[in-house]
């Protein structure tokens, strides 16, 4: 198993040290190469498999045997210190806890990272070379100098450009000749001599040029586009700097605001709201800023004081409120600031009622709410008056089988995001003429796809048109932004991202596999492989992707780097297991707490079905998963470290127990509500027994097992 991460992992008698100097591709396909030897613990292949990944017409790469560098240099062995930690009774002894350093300078355990670091450069540079043809494919595969599909936004076009050789974006915008005429479809931003001049705003390669590293976390254009407020990071750490500049001169106005969060909003021309955060990272406190006016001025519209809760804003479509939220994993309720009296400070939206979860847009005089509870678990839509907001008529009733994953409200039009068997679905509604009495929705039209598996995400669209923007790929077709005709149901593509290194998604099928779990469940999975290359008799190397955490969706995206494994002849697949939210909100509560083990058993599942499907073989059985996909790993390599070939873990959460038992590690309070409070001795039991570092000694014995067959 290959372990890379922000932390250390205790496995047996070795820890694992970060391996952030491994190639960071969504799959590094040279982790699916012979690696590191069986004294570190980590699953490899072995020499003779080589060939098999080897592309095609191409010789097998000339690699030294992992085993056979091993023998001349031994890993580095951590020294023991040991740490006792006892609970309801239970001892546990972890010797390693001594490289737990948050100050990050413990002379011993930067040593120790090194020597840790020295010897994985040891043991993988015979596969050097091969990293570096396939860091130059993939390269090879993006067109540098590109820009993204225009977005028409008052009386301008705003998008972001590449430039050949640069790392960063440009921010720019160009005046709309006509912009008075109503918006469609076939809109298109003109160019050339003839075409307004291009206005570039903000360009993040020379912001960038003063540190070591840099990312924009917000680009807010004020309402009367006069003004841009953008969000910087510049250490990694996600705490951010904005700056206010004049947008055509460029010229900053007023001082910065520091500490932020990237939430932040425009309160009309001259005002801002942000949100910061407290000393373990959670969003607590939302602010109000007048511009030319110092920071330490600024109202704070709301603290929320509840360590469990996190807050975020976001504005109204309509662009005429801010709605700031206050959530935790299962209730979230709403404050509501009218752009035009910020003064006035927040109200309360929607009422905090524990297992309640709402999110609210506005049209007219009517707030939209979408609202989940333990009863409609999948949502409902609802409406109230903007006056009487305890005035609710339901537009859209819960449904069993179709969840609603969010809405985007126009003037006349509005657009649900659902989720059903697995897959993504936008329905289109006509609304009566603001003023007007609103009443259920009957019936709507639904936009059509055309791979039998993909993803569909929202963007940000015009309120007053009739035009939905919404980007779509599937794991054969590149990302697309379309622009829908939502009275005519009319969809015209505006940019397909290009795909350079003769890319044919006709060489691509993609595929959805249903499978039977344990308790009969049925688990979809999402597959794509090369059909000139991919054999389907059991001789490919495959892939097999998880997550299963936090409601999050894994849907079947497109992934240029992907091509160098589906170009090799591996089948990938997609495992969308409990715990994760492709099937509906009770998909993610029969995966979370004392249901966890179910993702495990339903990944194991997946596995041996695509055994069974002949899509591989166990020893050409290759399993990834990050951050709780990299939990997912451990805990199913714990579980039957007889079915994997490789395993890579993506900066893996892997000590459970001892993690969510320390409320000082950032966010960990506000995690119990996903995992469990081990403070409890139910859950803390529960935990424990799948926990990777606490269950690894089940694995040591069966692994040097399957190492020296």
């Amino acid at each position: 198993m290959i372990i890379r991460g922000r932390g250390l992992v205790s496995l047996g008698t070795h820890s694992l040290a970060t391996r952030s100097r491994l190639l960071h591709f969504d799959t590094p396909l040279s982790c699916l190469l012979p690696l590191v030897p069986r004294r570190c613990s980590i699953l490899r292949l072995s020499s003779s498999s080589c060939s098999s990944f080897s592309k095609t017409g191409a010789a097998s790469l000339p690699l030294k045997s992992p085993g056979d560098m091993a023998e001349s240099r031994s890993p580095p062995v951590a020294k023991k210190v040991e740490h006792v930690m006892e609970m309801f009774g239970d001892v546990r002894v972890d010797n390693y806890y001594w490289l737990r350093d948050d100050s990050r300078c413990n002379p011993d355990m930067l040593s120790y990272l090194r020597e840790e670091n020295d010897y994985t450069d040891y043991v993988m540079s015979g596969t050097k070379q091969f990293e570096n043809q396939l860091f130059a494919e993939i390269r090879g595969r993006i067109k540098e100098d590109d820009i993204s599909a225009p977005l028409r936004k008052g009386p301008y076009y705003y998008y972001e450009k590449n430039l050949q050789g640069k790392e960063y974006v440009q921010r720019c915008r160009r005046l709309i000749p006509d912009n008075k005429a109503e918006p469609s479809v076939y809109d298109t931003m003109p160019t050339g001599p003839d075409a307004p001049p291009e206005h570039v705003i903000l360009d993040e390669n020379i912001k960038a040029q003063e540190h070591d590293y840099y990312r924009i976390g917000a680009f807010k254009a004020s309402p009367n586009h006069k003004l841009v407020a953008y969000a910087e990071d510049t250490k990694g750490d996600e705490i951010y700097t904005v700056t206010v500049i004049d947008s055509e001169a460029l010229k900053p106005v007023g001082e910065q605001l520091k500490g932020l969060t990237c939430y932040l909003e425009w309160a009309g021309n001259d005002a801002l709201v942000y949100i910061t955060m407290d000393e373990i990272l959670r969003p607590d406190k939302v602010w109000l800023h007048k511009l030319g006016t110092e920071q330490s001025s600024d109202v704070c519209l709301y603290h929320e004081k509840d360590d469990m809760f996190s807050l975020d804003l976001h504005a109204s479509e309509s662009h005429k409120y801010i709605f700031v939220a206050s959530e935790s994993k299962t209730t979230r309720f709403v404050f509501s600031l009218d752009v035009c009296k910020p003064q006035d400070g927040l109200k309360v939206l929607t009422p905090r009622v524990d297992g309640i979860d709402s999110s609210v847009s506005h049209r007219g005089n009517h707030f939209f709410i979408q609202r989940r509870s333990t009863e409609f678990y999948n949502s409902e839509l609802v409406a109230c008056p903007v006056d009487d907001t305890s005035k609710t008529t339901i537009l859209l009733p819960h449904r069993e089988s179709v969840k609603i994953q969010e809405i985007q409200l126009f003037q006349d039009h509005l657009a649900v995001f659902e989720r059903e068997q697995g897959l993504q679905k936008i329905t289109v509604h006509r609304l009566p003429a603001e003023g007007q009495p609103l009443g259920g929705l009957q019936g709507g039209r639904s936009v059509s796809f055309v791979d039998p598996v993909y993803s569909v995400d929202s963007t940000e669209s015009e309120f007053a048109s009739n035009v939905l923007r919404f980007r779509y790929s599937s794991m054969k077709t590149p990302p697309s932004v379309y622009d829908y005709d939502m009275d005519s149901g009319t969809s015209v593509v505006k940019k397909i991202d290009t795909v350079l290194g003769g890319f044919d998604a006709s060489n691509y099928v993609t595929e959805r596999k249903w499978v039977t779990a344990t308790d009969g469940t049925q688990i979809p999975m999402s597959i794509v492989y090369n059909n000139k290359i991919a054999k389907l008799d059991g001789s490919d190397p495959l892939l097999l992707y998880g997550y299963g955490s936090y409601e999050i969706s894994v849907d079947p995206y497109f992934k240029a780097s992907r091509l160098s494994l589906l170009d090799r002849g591996f089948i990938y697949v997609i495992a969308h297991i409990r715990g994760g939210g492709e099937m509906g909100r009770q998909w993610y509560e029969n995966g979370k707490l004392l249901k966890k083990k179910n993702t495990f058993t339903d990944f194991i599942a997946c596995a041996e079905y695509v055994i069974e499907l002949k899509y591989c073989t166990k020893e050409k059985l290759c399993v990834e998963g990050r951050s709780a996909g990299g939990l997912l790993m451990g805990a199913v390599v714990n579980m039957r470290p007889d079915l994997f070939k490789v395993a890579v873990a993506g900066v893996p959460f892997v000590d459970v127990l001892t993690t969510m038992l320390d409320p000082t590690i950032p966010l960990t309070t506000s995690e119990w509500e996903e995992w469990g409070d081990p403070r409890k001795e139910e859950f803390y039991t529960y935990m424990k027994s799948y926990s990777p570092v606490d269950n690894v000694s089940l694995y040591l014995t069966s692994f040097d097992s399957i190492c020296n067959k």
